[in-house]
């Protein structure tokens, strides 16, 4: 898994990847421009902070938010990595982290009178359990589902985990959630025409921004 972004209004010209959830204490080793992010317990790698980082990577300038690395720039900035005396490398990630799901099974959380336990369908030959408290959830309908490793809007990270005692594997998204354009400012799903996208598709985001009309 790799994760990335880039806010250089808020940071500076700060390149942040991120490989793993930060669960615990840390241990951070900084060295030549780059400071590498470890869990103390196993040193195992939760990710590097690139300084001066445009300078690595030219086409980072006029990005802000999370940023899609290619091989070629993921190559370059294990280059970094190896220059800076930092053994553990990235590894380029392609894969979607926003799909289109349906939902297959819905049931009641055991602990929760407003949660429900989905088996939501994510592509071909692959459905995930994802717990959802969203009021317009139910069998039958496709949403946007945020995988483990999805960057939200708000910067917030999807991990896998568990909700009162309940394994989810990923969110159902809401269009307020996604902010997506013209979206009325009410709690729910984006329930997704059954003609818009096919379910396992990564979300088109552009289209989706087309969705709601112009106030």
């Amino acid at each position: 898994m790799l994760i990335a972004s880039y806010n250089p209004s808020e940071m500076g010209d700060i390149l942040v990847t991120i490989t793993a959830p930060d669960n615990g204490e840390q241990v951070e080793k900084a060295n030549d421009g780059v400071a590498q992010i470890v869990t103390a317990k196993d040193h195992e790698l939760l990710g590097y902070n690139f300084m001066e980082a445009s300078q690595l990577l030219p086409e980072l300038k006029g990005q802000n938010g999370q940023v899609f690395l290619s091989d070629d720039q993921v190559a370059k900035l294990n280059q970094k990595l190896t220059a800076a005396g930092f053994d553990q490398q990235l590894t380029a990630d392609h894969t979607p982290k926003f799909v289109v799901g349906r939902v297959e099974e819905m049931t009641d959380h055991p602990k929760s009178d407003h949660l429900k336990v989905t088996k939501t369908r994510i592509s071909a030959d692959q459905t995930v359990q994802i717990v959802c408290g969203s009021p317009n959830v139910t069998e039958g309908i496709k949403v946007v589902v945020a995988r483990p490793g999805a960057m939200m809007p708000d910067g917030k990270i999807i991990w896998p985990g568990a909700l009162m005692g309940v394994e989810s594997d990923g969110m159902l998204c809401g269009f307020r959630e996604l902010k997506m354009k013209n979206a009325p400012d009410k709690k729910g799903l984006w329930i997704i025409p059954d003609d818009w996208q096919a379910v396992g598709e990564a979300v088109d985001f552009a289209k989706a921004d087309t969705f709601f009309p112009a106030k």
